[in-house]
């Protein structure tokens, strides 16, 4: 289990009970984009079935992969700090099916649980962190390649 899969399995079962109730399925298509960046951020989900790509602009017209993203991964942090807006862009690489919680509502309980709210913050902390040590390796890996990004 990778770090970015965590964030389910760092919840008790009584505070992944009252979480899940804010939670509807969806899916999106292989190929769909999600979010783009700088874009509003007001959800996030965690995908149940297949892939999504996460990706950042390095210019007008190219698009950087930065890391998979399978199932039991969290899709979005965004949500959980202002401006709210999406730092990453992210694209299905397959069909996908996902649980999405509104984030408005999910900051709401946990400033009502603050010890799920203290969880959950960890949780996507531990995925941040993962996720810009996956992007300055990439970037650098782009700088190295082809000498300027």
């Amino acid at each position: 289990m990778t770090a970015q899969t965590r964030l389910l399995n760092r919840l008790s079962h009584a505070d992944r009970d009252r979480l899940m109730p804010l939670a509807k399925e969806v899916s999106f298509a292989q190929d769909t984009r999600i979010f783009e960046e700088g874009d509003r951020a007001d959800r996030f989900w965690i995908i149940r079935t297949g892939m999504v790509t996460l990706d950042v602009r390095v210019s007008d017209r190219a698009v950087l992969p930065i890391d998979p993203l399978g199932p039991g991964d969290l899709l979005g942090w965004s949500w959980l700090f202002e401006p709210y807006e999406w730092d990453f862009g992210a694209e299905a690489f397959s069909p996908v099916r996902a649980y999405e919680f509104d984030g408005a509502a999910v900051r709401t309980l946990c400033e009502q649980e603050p010890r799920l709210g203290v969880a959950v913050l960890h949780g996507v902390a531990e995925v941040m962190a993962h996720r810009l040590e996956a992007a300055r390796v990439k970037l650098l890996e782009a700088h190295r390649t082809h000498g300027r990004i």
